[in-house]
């Protein structure tokens, strides 16, 4: 198996050399700027009810054009709630998921047929099946060891990433308020999780991905294809979430559907499609409570 072996990095020193940092702290529904530019960054929690997005600006993270976007949620919050939107019969917009959800934040979810609509993972929601795990040789399916990881929303508001169990097991189990398989899964424990040598992995692309710290849950978009954001493989991916001190990391679906949404702001990335924001099948909100 081969690795591609990525420089440890050091965020500090990009933000402070080359690049900048915006911070925006959100009250509720209204978003106000901050002086705090390493709050979350260093996860620190400000206040237990308070959401932050950042947004890293970079020349030269990875020696290259760079725009990452974050929103940090503490774990410990009552006032907010994070949970998977749908459609198995249509495709939508990840900012159309959030304004028809009332959603303070969205980001895009998992992999979908691109033609035919639905997810081309297991996802369940309230011990209903929605989707099954599609073979990896359908069209929009993915190999299986790419798709190693599911995203767990419990009955108790908690977020667990974790290696996916066989499909049959989440049929059976009552423990989940919500499960998507996705990935790969990129960190556990804080270590980087191996990886096949395939094009998805080693080559740039936008990527949207869902991470914990001690602290916080963090929405991550990475933008893509594009002069001012080339976009990462998803070895420096694990680098760049490592520096921000991630511990489970899972990959969402990414490319030209990678999307990060804020209300009263709209869309804060920059989707690479030429039509702009990607239709999809399904999106990860946080949502006041």
């Amino acid at each position: 198996m081969k690795f591609i072996h990525v420089k440890n990095i050091n965020l500090k020193n990009i933000l402070l050399h080359t690049g900048f940092l915006l911070t925006f702290i959100l009250f509720s529904y209204n978003i106000s700027y901050s002086q705090i530019d390493t709050t979350a960054i260093n996860d620190t929690i400000i206040d237990k009810d308070t959401i932050i997005f950042k947004q890293i600006i970079s020349d030269t993270l990875f020696d290259s054009n760079q725009i990452i976007s974050l929103i940090y949620i503490p774990k410990k919050t009552k006032k907010y709630s994070i949970k998977f939107v749908y459609d198995s019969t249509q495709l939508i917009p990840t900012s159309k998921f959030a304004l028809k959800n009332k959603a303070l934040a969205a980001i895009n979810g998992g992999f979908f047929d691109m033609d035919k609509g639905g997810s081309v993972t297991y996802f369940e929601t309230h011990d209903s099946m929605i989707s099954k795990n599609v073979s990896k040789n359908n069209k929009w399916g993915k190999s299986s060891n790419l798709l190693n990881g599911i995203v767990i929303l419990t009955k108790n508001d908690s977020v667990i990433i974790e290696k996916a169990k066989q499909q049959h097991y989440y049929e059976l189990s009552n423990n989940e308020n919500q499960a998507l398989i996705t990935g790969p899964v990129l960190l556990l424990n804080s270590e980087s999780v191996e990886m096949p040598d395939k094009k998805f992995v080693t080559k740039r692309h936008p990527r949207t991905c869902l991470c914990k710290t001690k602290n916080f849950i963090v929405f991550v978009t990475v933008d893509g294809r594009q002069k001012n954001a080339q976009g990462m493989n998803l070895y420096e991916l694990q680098e760049f979430l490592k520096s921000i001190n991630c511990i489970d990391a899972v990959n969402l679906d990414g490319g030209g559907s990678t999307t990060m949404y804020l209300n009263d702001k709209g869309i804060v990335n920059f989707p690479s499609d030429k039509t702009g924001e990607r239709p999809v099948s399904n999106a990860l909100i946080i949502s006041k409570n």
